[in-house]
């Protein structure tokens, strides 16, 4: 199992929606580097959901359905798309800030590449910032 962060801006899709339609899709990314990793995602691994913009925090935990399939907002082939569903919420959101206090996350992307959309985590990174959510 792989884990990883799903960032979105949450006037665009919340995780508020998110429960409500209890699944979607992940498209609209047009970063390679993201692009990548959505095509890595397996049916299973774990997401974060993550509100970017003013927010800047991890609202809950989101699972891979459907491994990665072209994006339904393109005729390119080169990009692809992930069908998501909700697991839980996080007892309180994880804020950016926080993540950036522990030394043990300095490194992730979402510290280290802040504009990335999609990005993966190690199984410890995880479970620590699961661990400060609850």
């Amino acid at each position: 199992m792989q884990y990883w962060i799903l960032k979105t801006e949450p006037a665009t899709y919340s995780w508020d929606t998110f429960l409500k339609e209890k699944k979607t899709f992940w498209n609209g990314v047009r970063n390679y580097q993201a692009r990548n990793n959505l095509s890595k995602m397996k049916v299973g691994d774990l997401c974060f959901f993550y509100h970017s913009g003013e927010e800047r925090r991890i609202m809950g935990v989101a699972k891979v359905t459907r491994e990665a399939h072209p994006d339904n907002l393109t005729d390119d082939i080169r990009w692809v798309m992930v069908d998501v569903e909700p697991v839980k919420p996080l007892r309180k959101p994880v804020s950016l800030s926080l993540i950036k206090e522990v030394p043990e996350l300095q490194h992730i992307k979402l510290v280290r590449q802040s504009r990335l959309s999609v990005s993966e985590l190690s199984k410890e990174e995880f479970n620590l910032i699961e661990t400060l959510g609850n």
